[in-house]
């Protein structure tokens, strides 16, 4: 494996402003590879696709290479991709069109762990169809998702399972493929948000026994677009459609208006950024994405490693959870220092983080706002040694 950090952090433009972004979870900074797609779409004529003329072929192949580079990243069919500007958007039309139907008595099975954007969607739909919501929680000391409680929350009743596939709060990593059979087992549809985890390790949702992904461009530094993938792309034309065309068929059943073709063609690219990580990827792009996503899963494990180790050598720091399996996202708390002003005195030494206090998520589960919130951080592909430390550093000097 050959991941040369140096190497990449020399792709992103954005690190030439002097601040350590640690600020990940909320989207990855743009390579420069992603930003020249982007603009040269810009500039080439574009229209809309059916024409017979090259700017219309153009808006074609764009949305049909925009498939077949997610199709790569996550082992699925480009027939089966559907685009679309966010996630939240994706698995909101998603869980209109599957709740489509649902009777009083039905049940989808949702988790503690994931993202509103994947719960919020389906509990609309429950709300409205009179259908059970069932919930799997989390371990509260070391923030997992324990897969046998699957057992007794999946029936005959169960429509969807919905689950992430890492957090974007405290980075756990579920076993998707137990939740997956046991749901499996039961004939009810698993649908993943792998928005957290799609820029740290290979995704395989054939092997994971998954039926839908969802991913987002922007997590690994793509611009603001989003994909689902199924699993299997007939299933689209069984669903109801979202799309202002009456004849629309396969993906184009979910897309709802014309798409950006100028973000697509940075999609594409961003998906080659990172099937490039490890020099010494070769063979198909699906395989350099194997290889890549590999070695900056081994490089992020030691660097988490070291940052969790330090961290906890801060008496005054409480770092949440203790997952075997995650992403290089972590949460903590300071002892008596409210999460906002320790952000504050991060931003200070020139170091990005996030407060979260929230109401509704993981760390409300935990309970966290009644500590002053947690301090959240991101370890992204361009984070060095060199800035873990400034974080240590700058958190030692926070003391109560």
């Amino acid at each position: 494996m050959a991941f040369d950090v140096a190497r990449i952090r020399g792709l992103f433009p954005a690190l030439g402003d002097g601040w350590v972004h640690l600020d990940s979870p909320a989207g990855m900074q743009v390579p420069e590879q992603v930003a020249t797609a982007v603009s040269t779409a810009l500039r080439a004529p574009v229209s809309g696709p059916g024409g017979v003329f090259p700017a219309s072929q153009r808006a074609e192949a764009i949305v049909d290479a925009a498939r077949r580079a997610v199709a790569d990243l996550v082992n699925a069919d480009p027939a089966g991709v559907v685009l679309g500007p966010n996630t939240a958007v994706l698995l909101a039309r998603l869980a209109e069109a599957l709740g489509d139907g649902w009777l009083i008595g039905d049940e989808v099975v949702l988790s503690r762990l994931d993202h509103q954007a994947n719960t919020a969607p389906w509990l609309r739909v429950a709300q409205r169809a009179g259908a059970t919501v069932r919930w799997a929680e989390i371990d509260i000391e070391t923030c997992e998702l324990p897969a046998w409680q699957y057992e007794n929350l999946v029936s005959h009743r169960t429509k969807v399972v919905a689950v992430t596939s890492a957090s974007g709060a405290v980075g756990t990593r579920p076993d998707l493929g137990k939740i997956a059979d046991l749901a499996r087992a039961q004939d009810a549809v698993v649908v993943v948000d792998a928005s957290a985890s799609a820029p740290f390790v290979p995704i395989d949702m054939q092997a994971a026994g998954v039926d839908v992904v969802a991913v987002s461009a922007s997590a690994w530094g793509g611009p603001a677009v989003a994909a689902l993938a199924f699993a299997d792309p007939a299933m689209l034309d069984r669903l109801p459609a979202s799309s202002l065309d009456p004849r629309a068929s396969g993906p184009e059943r979910l897309e709802l208006g014309q798409h950006a073709y100028p973000l697509l063609a940075g999609l594409v690219a961003s998906v080659d950024y990172l099937a490039e990580l490890d020099d010494a990827a070769a063979g198909t792009r699906r395989e350099r994405l194997v290889t890549s996503l590999s070695s900056a899963k081994s490089y992020q494990a030691g660097l988490l490693s070291r940052l969790i180790g330090d961290l906890r050598g801060l008496r005054h720091i409480m770092v949440i959870g203790d997952a075997m399996r995650r992403v290089p996202t972590l949460a903590f708390t300071v002892a008596d220092v409210k999460a906002q002003d320790a952000v504050v005195h991060l931003a200070e030494r020139g170091i990005c983080a996030f407060a979260d206090d929230t109401p509704t998520g993981v760390f409300a589960t935990l309970g966290v706002g009644e500590v002053g919130g947690a301090i959240r951080v991101g370890l992204a592909h361009y984070t060095n040694t060199v800035e873990v430390d400034q974080l240590v550093e700058a958190l030692a000097e926070l003391r109560p």
